[in-house]
């Protein structure tokens, strides 16, 4: 029989306190009321039958597709069937929020910022010495040796070395600026003369460039983007004061404006 821990609500805070997490809470905490005073600002409302349809969704993101599964998911997390209602309610305001501050500016964005979204297909393999690159890349040119038998000799990481060095489908930001500017200026299939970057020396194989189109992903992708930059700058107006009582460990949280700090 397993042996019995108890762990009081005063050691979790008193965890949280010394394992310097309170800065990341206190800003989770602060993000929360933000959206919540802007939906009320902004007038967003929810029915019932909405906050059933996000608690659904909830469970479905979090494979709870049994009524035993959701009740062992509760008392994991050590929430009751409120929280778990208040929790699919705060998705779903938030969500609500993000298509009244954004929902129109998607498409806008998306035009301003077209390269940005076109996506690459490679492959890569990094190296440590310049010459062995180099001389890899003119035997790939010449079709001494494909890639693959590349990839298969010089990766050491096995999945990436089973894929031949595939990357996947990488936006423009998902490389390092020196990199982009070369992969995006191919015409593929096409192999880039080795790169040097402070990772090594990167010998890549653009396969194909993919020309960007709005669909649902990019659209949430932007969407959470632009909703991430207007949080930030929220937070920036304010100063977050904690007010702990050591003794108690009571903790509350404040919130107050820059500006009132003048009064």
């Amino acid at each position: 029989m397993a042996k019995i821990l108890t762990v009081s609500s005063t050691d979790i805070f008193h965890h949280v306190k010394i394992s310097c997490q309170i800065p990341s809470l206190l800003e989770a905490i602060a993000t929360r009321k933000i959206i919540a005073d802007a939906a009320l600002e902004a007038g967003i409302e929810v029915d019932q039958e909405e906050i059933q349809q996000a608690a659904d969704s909830l469970r479905l993101s979090n494979q709870l597709l049994k009524a035993e599964d959701t009740w062992a998911w509760l008392e994991k997390y050590h929430l009751s069937l409120d929280d778990f209602e208040e929790l699919a309610q705060t998705n779903l305001i938030s969500a609500k929020l993000v298509t009244h501050l954004f929902g129109d500016k998607v498409e806008q964005v998306f035009y301003e910022n077209q390269l940005n979204y076109a996506g690459a297909v490679t492959y890569e393999v990094i190296l440590d010495d310049e010459g062995l690159a180099l001389e890899l890349f003119y035997a790939l040119q010449e079709g001494e040796m494909n890639f693959q038998e590349v990839a298969r000799q010089y990766i050491e990481n096995p999945e990436i070395r089973r894929a031949g060095g595939y990357q996947g489908i990488k936006r423009r930001n998902d490389f390092r600026a020196e990199i982009a500017a070369a992969v995006f200026a191919t015409h593929p299939p096409q192999l880039l003369k080795p790169i040097i970057t402070a990772k090594g020396v990167h010998l890549i194989w653009v396969e194909e460039i993919i020309k960007p189109e709005l669909d649902e992903q990019l659209r949430s992708m932007i969407l959470g983007d632009l909703f991430t930059a207007w949080l930030k700058q929220q937070l920036e107006q304010f100063e977050i004061v904690a007010q702990l009582d050591v003794n108690s460990n009571y903790h509350k949280e404040m919130i107050k404006p820059k500006s009132s700090q003048a009064a």
